[in-house]
């Protein structure tokens, strides 16, 4: 008998053995399959990228011809500006000042300074404007578009239907509408009348959302097996992860927001915002056209500056959205 047993135990260790081999061998025909796999895509990459010297010349020209055709109009308003009254009129117009000089922006400052109403005053209620209309609208937005992208509930094909609905409509249809809800609400001739409209921006929301539907919902419910709650996993988990979202939400909306200039909704000089008493400047005539020309690149600082500094994910978040 442990003759016999031994022979099994020695057949049983032999196979056991050959299984081992066996599968050490098939794990190591998947790697070199993998290892051949990944090599032929790199190869049909390097292919697919590789370019003669010609073609490279030839595609940097030719994007470089493009940059320079869109960077022209922003180096000719920036160029207006150093210019002298006389060489702003010069047909047909060159393109950088002859007699480089500060005078367009020094007359715009004794304009503005000679104001019943300091310029202090301006900026104070164009920085209010500005960051209570942005920050309170990539808030809402965000808590909007989190139930919308994740949860499901009644009516919440008909919500987003609404949203890409209102998107089709111009700001012109809509004008009217929008003073009649501001006039009802009381909010004439006040700050809020352009901030609230500003916070319920309807493309923020969409953006949102968008961005929202592309996080796994696995992660959200190992977030939950872990004890989080909806609010700890929407500030913690779910906001981390759609930066890019709301970073151009701030970009799109401090862009629009700054050169805001009350419009038909406030009607008080001292809560008019900077831009209202840069287009007065502008209003004055010919004699003014130096200071106009200061103007516009004032008004260009800020928006430019902030867009180049997230100008990678305004693209990652229309790359997510599907915008184009």
């Amino acid at each position: 008998m442990a003759a016999k047993e031994s022979q099994i135990l020695r057949a049983t260790k032999n196979n056991l053995e050959s299984i081992q081999r066996e599968a050490q061998s098939l794990k190591i025909d998947e790697l070199n399959f993998i290892a051949r796999r990944k090599l032929r895509r790199k190869i049909k990459r390097q292919k697919r990228l590789s370019r003669s010297l010609g073609g490279d010349i030839a595609l940097f020209t030719v994007l470089f011809a493009f940059g320079l055709f869109s960077a022209y109009p922003l180096v000719f308003t920036i160029s207006n500006a150093f210019k002298p009254l006389d060489e702003i009129f010069i047909f047909p117009p060159k393109l950088f000042p002859r007699s480089f000089t500060f005078d367009n922006f020094i007359d715009l400052f004794n304009l503005i300074g000679n104001s019943r109403i300091p310029v202090s005053r301006f900026l104070f209620n164009t920085v209010f404007i500005t960051l209570l209309g942005t920050v309170g609208h990539v808030i809402i937005a965000s808590l909007c578009a989190y139930p919308l992208a994740k949860h499901r509930f009644p009516g919440r094909r008909l919500i987003s239907a609404l949203i890409i609905y209102s998107l089709m409509f111009s700001s012109h249809v809509t004008g009217i509408p929008n003073y009649m809800i501001i006039s009802w609400l009381g909010l004439i001739d006040t700050p809020f009348a352009i901030i609230i409209p500003a916070i319920g921006y309807t493309l923020g929301l969409f953006l949102m959302k968008q961005f929202m539907e592309t996080i796994p919902n696995e992660l959200l419910e190992a977030a939950k097996i872990d004890g989080a709650g909806e609010y700890t996993i929407f500030w913690k988990i779910v906001m981390p992860l759609v930066k890019p979202a709301w970073l151009t939400l701030i970009i799109l909306l401090f862009q629009s927001l700054w050169g805001a200039d009350g419009g038909s909704y406030i009607f008080t000089d001292a809560l008019k915002p900077l831009s209202f008493a840069l287009s007065q400047v502008v209003a004055g005539g010919v004699a003014r056209t130096g200071a106009a020309s200061a103007v516009s690149v004032v008004m260009l600082i800020v928006p430019i500056t902030v867009f180049m500094i997230s100008q990678s994910r305004i693209i990652d978040t229309m790359a997510h959205s599907g915008l184009k």
